[in-house]
């Protein structure tokens, strides 16, 4: 089954819709290159845009062992010839799977640091240090969250679906960026973002892209009502993303997955509204399933999957 990239958007089938009267709409960001697409494309697009102008010879840039980040960076710089480094948290990383194996085809240096030195990136004294040992680098954050990635998610039109207007946008949240983004280019429609993620600190780091010299539309995130906690999922959770697979929709349970069982049990609780018209951004970060089949966590993808 291959993920319908292509499309721009694609309206779900479902009993849960049917009997809520509800249309929920997938949003994609599509890419001749799958590590890039989604939110990421839109992230890295304005920090790629700086990397080629003011003439950086590369990309530096921080994330876990599986981090959907560090790929699509990876990529981006390779795609534009430019050089890359990964700073890995944990020393005990495994160089082989998957996710950190892409990376290396593209070029990517990896650097494996200790979860302590990794808490300290944003310290001045680690950014010195890693100018210093790295000059001509532009440093991007873990996720690739900051203004310029809030500006490039703007970007993405979410609030007109192929049938009109929508009364709601949704996205997964990580670490922010996405979720400001969206709210910059919602203009007066509704956003709620779903926290894959259990940071109290999230609202915060979500306002602080949003200045108030501007109103802003009405928005909330709350948790993920299944499996909050980042990384988990059960059997349950894993079932619902492939259950779209007729409609050749791929699902990862991290992100994507688990931030759509939210909105459906939101519908199926009538917290969301009988007779909305949704719009669902799909962040893309398949090549996580790779990583989980990699570690037991779900069966091996075959290429007809992919």
């Amino acid at each position: 089954m291959k993920l319908t990239s292509y499309l721009q958007w694609q309206k779900l089938q479902h009993p849960v819709l049917t009997d809520h009267q509800t249309e929920l709409w997938l949003r994609y960001a599509p890419s001749d290159n799958p590590d890039i697409s989604g939110n990421k494309l839109l992230k890295l697009k304005y920090q790629l845009e700086l990397a080629l102008q003011q003439k950086y010879q590369g990309l530096l840039t921080f994330g876990g062992a599986f981090s959907n980040h560090l790929v699509a960076t990876a990529a981006a710089a390779a795609k534009n010839n430019l050089k890359s480094i990964g700073i890995v948290r944990g020393e005990d990383a495994d160089l082989n799977n998957p996710t950190l194996a892409i990376c290396q085809s593209y070029g990517m240096q990896l650097i494996l640091v200790s979860r302590a030195y990794y808490q300290s990136r944003h310290l001045s004294e680690t950014i010195q240090q890693l100018n210093n040992q790295f000059p001509g680098y532009l440093h991007i954050p873990e996720g690739g969250t900051c203004e310029a990635a809030v500006r490039g998610v703007s970007e993405l039109d979410m609030r007109n679906t192929p049938n009109g207007p929508a009364s709601l946008l949704i996205c997964a949240v990580g670490s922010g960026g996405t979720i400001a983004g969206l709210i910059h280019g919602a203009e007066s429609t509704a956003v709620l973002g779903i926290a894959v993620v259990k940071d109290l600190s999230l609202p915060e780091k979500i306002k602080q892209f949003l200045p108030t010299s501007r109103l802003w539309p009405e928005w909330q995130l709350i948790q993920a009502v299944h499996q909050p906690r980042y990384g988990r999922f059960d059997q349950e959770l894993w079932q619902f993303c492939q259950s779209f697979a007729d409609q050749k929709v791929q699902l990862e349970p991290i992100y994507t997955g688990k931030a759509l069982y939210s909105v459906f049990e939101l519908i199926k609780s009538g917290v969301i509204l009988k007779g909305s018209r949704l719009s669902f951004f799909h962040t893309g970060g398949l090549q996580a399933l790779k990583g989980l089949a990699y570690r037991g966590l779900i069966n091996p993808i075959t290429d007809s999957e992919q």
